[in-house]
């Protein structure tokens, strides 16, 4: 069964024309997926036959609801969605004063290994479809009543990991009868994997950047992330530079301050040394306990101080607003889960 919701609105015109219709039917049946539509009956300006014929051969959407918490604390949502070969991802709904974002995975899993990160538990299992990363846009509109005006790729998964489908759910995202999310309220955020930078901003200069360092030191960084045994930190940050060169766009630097690791004073410095002259921002996160992991962040006092210190040298720096924590909805508390669910879900077991 083909599901539409992968399609761009050229591939549905392409699609229909195939099955012997015209190609304006595919624009049309584009606007009724982002208008909500989740049955071909829906769309009632189709003739009979042709919703007929496509609901034979294809299907709209393929993520599913499986549950929802809501934060007691700031009224942030974290779902989680099943997805049709029994892998399952979480998506979480922020509110803001400038509106509702929401983030998305790319992975049913994530093979990046970062330390302090849960998503990696038990590996990357498949790449995400287009489909099924605007699927979460959908779904969580259709369960929360509410419209999302901002998107960040920043849940399990690594997006350049999975370039192509990234690249076509912005598309979709950002298309006028698609979801209409301009492109400068989406950011895509990254390890650093080299080459989907160098791509990224060919491809899509007006989409916000976000870069994950944690380390500004070499021996720091492939401790907490494993990808810079490949893309080393001055590597990284080369490119970080000639990317902003190349689209006027700042990028930010995500940087979690971990006790004892990467919270020194001499390592701040180091940071700001870096990155001191790049049209840049530093957004100093609150590391979120993970279980199983060691880690233990900096007090909320100290991660103030290190954001104070940057900005005396120079460097932009904020403290992440924290949304979420009490449902492991933060940063690095998203996860790939494993659910067995009864026949009539009922029951379910959950296994991390």
């Amino acid at each position: 069964m083909i599901d539409i919701c992968d399609m761009t609105s050229e591939e549905l015109e392409d699609f229909l024309t195939e099955i012997g219709e015209k190609p304006f039917r595919g624009r049309q049946i584009f606007r009724w997926i982002y208008k909500g539509a989740v049955d071909f009956e829906d769309m009632s300006d189709l003739p009979a036959d042709i919703r007929k014929k496509l609901s034979r051969q294809a299907c709209i959407g393929t993520v599913r609801e499986e549950r929802v918490r809501i934060s007691e604390k700031d009224g942030t949502r974290k779902y989680l969605f099943a997805l049709d070969d029994g892998n399952t991802i979480e998506t979480v709904l922020m509110k803001y004063s400038y509106g509702n974002s929401v983030c998305i995975s790319s992975q049913a899993g994530c093979a990046m290994g970062c330390a302090f990160c849960a998503s990696a538990e038990g590996g990357r299992k498949r790449d995400l479809t287009a489909g099924e990363m605007t699927g979460q846009i959908m779904g969580v509109c259709r369960e929360s009543g509410e419209k999302v005006g901002h998107v960040v790729v920043m849940g399990t998964g690594e997006p350049f990991d999975n370039y192509e489908n990234t690249a076509k759910a912005i598309r979709i995202i950002n298309h006028k009868n698609g979801l209409g999310i301009g492109m400068r309220n989406i950011t895509v955020s990254t390890c650093g994997i080299i080459p989907g930078i160098r791509r990224f901003a060919e491809d899509f200069p007006q989409v916000n950047l976000a870069v994950s360092l944690h380390a500004a030191d070499d021996a720091d960084r492939t401790r907490l992330m494993p990808v810079n045994k490949k893309y080393s930190v001055d590597q990284l940050l080369a490119v970080c530079r000639k990317y902003t060169q190349r689209t006027g766009r700042r990028i930010t630097f995500e940087y979690a301050l971990i006790r004892g690791v990467n919270d020194s004073s001499e390592q701040l410095d180091l940071l700001a040394g870096k990155l001191r002259g790049m049209l840049s921002h530093v957004n100093i996160i609150l590391l979120n306990d993970v279980a199983g992991k060691s880690l233990r962040g900096s007090s909320r006092e100290y991660v103030y101080k290190a954001a104070e210190r940057l900005e005396k040298q120079g460097v932009p720096a904020t403290v992440r607003r924290e949304l979420g924590s009490d449902i492991d909805a933060a940063c690095g508390q998203l996860r790939l889960r494993h659910m067995k669910i009864s026949a009539d879900s009922s029951s379910e077991n959950e296994e991390i």
